[in-house]
């Protein structure tokens, strides 16, 4: 697949702001998304310093057997700022994606879609970049405010941040700490929710977020090798 950066890289976390509130506009948050998959991707990246590993990790959704996978080693391409933490991985996120040979139905990103304080996560950004439907699965609450759900697999609140919903709280196994789950594009958020609890049968994390990042760490390793 082929992906066009559509916007000159930034050098400052204005630039980088100015960019999100372009790109914001493309979203689409309605959905519905993908109801029946056949593929899902998931992609996460591992660090060590400037270092990075990115990959992609595309899961058969029946089965949640590896299909495909490919992973790209290389240097943050931005600076830490909350909230920009896309602009340090979209380059070799993006180089690790356009070396797959079939396009996944869903892509599912280890953090944030809406959830985020310009509503323009990691999930909005790569699915405005590649027109494809994506999710954000946190591990922790980034931004907003949200009761604690119900203990047994399933049961959700809703993630608030200035009186709007910008996510749920999801508990995908009984008694065990919830993942922040937001729209990124072209998903709206029942259907987004429906898909990481698909993935997440026997784990807390959905099964394309657990191959995605064991194989972002064996590549950094290799990388340093």
């Amino acid at each position: 697949m082929k992906i066009e950066l559509s916007h000159p890289w930034p050098e400052t976390a204005a630039e980088a702001e100015a960019v999100q509130d372009a790109l914001r506009a493309g979203l689409d948050l309605a959905g519905p998304g993908p109801s029946d998959p056949a593929t899902v991707a998931g992609v996460d990246v591992a660090y060590a310093g400037e270092r990075l590993a990115a990959a992609v990790v595309v899961l058969d959704t029946a089965t949640h057997r590896v299909v495909e996978q490919v992973a790209v080693a290389g240097r943050t391409a931005f600076e830490y700022v909350p909230g920009l933490l896309a602009f340090r991985e979209l380059p070799s996120l993006v180089e690790a994606l356009e070396r797959l040979t079939s396009v996944p139905d869903l892509i599912v990103c280890d953090g944030y879609g809406l959830a985020h304080p310009r509503r323009f996560g990691l999930a909005c950004h790569l699915g405005v970049l590649t027109g494809l439907p994506t999710v954000g699965v946190g591990k922790t609450a980034f931004v907003g405010s949200y009761r604690e759900p119900g203990p047994r697999r399933g049961s959700w609140s809703e993630l608030m941040l200035d009186g709007e919903v910008v996510g749920r709280v999801l508990r995908t196994q009984d008694g065990v700490k919830p993942v922040f789950v937001s729209p990124g594009h072209r998903v709206d958020l029942d259907t987004a929710c429906r898909h990481v609890l698909g993935l997440s049968p026997r784990y807390r994390l959905p099964e394309t977020t657990r191959a995605a990042d064991r194989l972002s760490r064996a590549a950094l390793r290799a990388a340093a090798d």
